[in-house]
């Protein structure tokens, strides 16, 4: 059965699958993540083993269980994981929107078995060759879309035309960003810049139904030159990961340095403390929540692998954001007359 899409006009709010087994810190944040979520207003299956679910979950009208009783690990290979996956957390999880159950799906497990099972389970948009992730970064003057974060390491000039298009339409759709500027990773402002890939695509991206601004230098990402941030799943997942070590970086100096100064240093410090605070929950990933799988029939956020409450909380409404602008429908139509055209 094809996923029902939920196009935020029907009654109720759109219903969220949570991978409960998924994650590091599983079932115990995540539970606490989506009963926090649910007592925001927002519809949650929790999908897991019911036995140890059950004693997690305090009576709550808006969260129901559902039993599965395995679960994938977070280093099992993605074809094991496929082949056993309708006994699984996540497989549920992602059967209930192939089937209608629920209109989006979060899961902090294993990304690339999510991938596996997202492909095969609900089965790419017509006209996307690849699905891709779209991580959502903060940045100087407001969060920007980084696409793809990771899931196709190997890519043609024409999927990071549909990976522009699909991050296009999640920055508009569910960050609000107005007629989003998409750039493409380059090591150089000027069009000449770049390995043939970023050069070919480039061309291409000219003349796609998105606001194509040119070539972003890695320097220049943070600093919001494009709205949505277009590269292969090598060097998405690079600057990523990247940016995730310097913030560590950053807060683990800031600590030392604190640590070994003077009193005064120190009183200083606790006076800017709430100041800071507010900094790194802006800069936090716990902040975005998850990013959403693109190219798939159906709403899908990939949570980080530590998520814990906070973070699974926001996952939750990332993917209630996704499923009310209906993002896949969004796609779809972008997508629709650029395959009427190739026919």
């Amino acid at each position: 059965m094809a996923a029902r899409m939920f196009d935020g006009q029907g009654p109720g709010v759109p219903r969220i699958a949570v991978d409960a087994m998924g994650g590091d810190y599983a079932p115990d944040e995540i539970v606490a993540g989506a009963l926090a979520a649910a007592d925001e207003g927002h519809e949650i299956i929790l999908v897991g083993d019911q036995r140890r679910l059950a004693p997690l979950v305090r009576r709550h009208e808006r969260v129901r269980i559902c039993d599965a009783a395995e679960s994938i690990s977070m280093d099992e290979p993605p074809a094991q994981a496929l082949r056993r996956c309708d006994a699984t957390s996540l497989g549920v999880a992602v059967n209930l929107v192939r089937e209608g159950e629920a209109e989006a799906v979060v899961s902090a497990g294993n990304s690339g078995a999510f991938l596996a099972i997202a492909l095969i389970r609900l089965r790419t948009i017509e006209g996307i060759a690849r699905p891709a992730i779209a991580a959502v970064l903060p940045a100087k003057e407001g969060p920007i879309v980084l696409i793809d974060a990771g899931a196709n390491v190997d890519c043609r000039p024409e999927w990071l035309v549909q990976f522009a298009i699909m991050g296009s339409a999640y920055a508009e759709g569910v960050l609000g960003i107005e007629a989003p500027r998409v750039g493409i990773v380059s090591v150089g402002e000027e069009r000449a810049k770049g390995n043939a890939q970023a050069i070919e695509a480039a061309a291409l991206l000219d003349a796609a139904p998105v606001n194509f601004v040119g070539n972003v230098e890695g320097k220049d990402i943070l600093f919001n030159h494009a709205d949505v941030v277009v590269t292969d799943g090598f060097v998405g997942n690079v600057i990523l990961k990247v940016g995730e070590g310097a913030a560590v970086l950053l807060g683990s100096a800031t600590r030392d340095t604190l640590v070994h100064s003077n009193a005064l240093v120190k009183l200083g410090a606790l006076l800017v403390k709430p100041a800071l605070d507010k900094l790194k929950l802006r800069f936090s990933y716990e902040s975005y929540g998850g990013a959403p799988l693109l190219g798939v029939r159906g709403h899908c956020i990939v949570a980080h692998g530590r998520a814990n409450r906070n973070a699974m909380r926001n996952a939750i409404r990332a993917a209630a954001r996704a499923a009310r602008e209906n993002v896949v429908g969004h796609i779809e139509s972008v997508v629709a007359p650029l395959v009427a055209k190739e026919a």
